[in-house]
C-alpha cells in the first residue's frame, strides 16, 4: 500500500450504454493512463422512457478514471466534448480528490513504493 500523500483524483463519468469506449478514449486522448468501466442502471429523470407501455431499461456505464489532479481539467474537458456531457440526458461527470492510493504503485504514477523496492 503507498501511504505517501498524493495528488490524484478519481474521474468518475456515467453515461449511456456503449458510450464508455469513447470516454475512455478520451480520456487517454488527454494523458489519462486507462480507466475501469462498470455497468449500472440509472434512475434519473431522462430515464422514465417506455414502449408502448413497457419501461426501458436505463443501462449506463460508469468509467473511473485515476490521474494526476494536474491533468484532471484536460481529461474532464475531453471527455465533455467527446460525448456531448452538456446535453441533456447524455450523461453527467464529477471528479473525486483522493488522499491515499494503492495498488497503482506503477513507473509512469511516478511513485514509491517500499513493498515493491521502487
Amino acid at each position: 500500500m503507498c501511504n505517501e500523500k498524493s495528488e490524484f483524483v478519481l474521474i468518475v463519468t456515467i453515461v449511456k450504454k456503449g458510450w464508455g469506449d469513447e470516454v475512455i478514449k478520451a480520456s487517454r486522448k488527454a494523458g489519462a493512463h486507462g480507466g475501469t468501466i462498470l455497468f449500472g442502471r440509472g434512475t434519473g429523470v431522462h430515464e422514465n422512457k417506455s414502449i408502448l407501455g413497457l419501461m426501458i431499461e436505463p443501462e449506463k456505464e460508469i468509467i473511473l478514471t485515476i490521474a494526476k489532479s494536474s491533468i484532471a481539467d484536460n481529461i474532464q474537458n475531453s471527455i465533455i466534448e467527446a460525448v456531448n456531457l452538456n446535453e441533456p440526458g447524455m450523461g453527467i461527470g464529477f471528479v473525486v480528490s483522493l488522499d491515499k492510493i494503492f495498488g497503482i504503485c506503477h513507473p509512469f504514477y511516478e511513485m514509491k513504493c517500499p513493498e515493491k523496492g521502487m
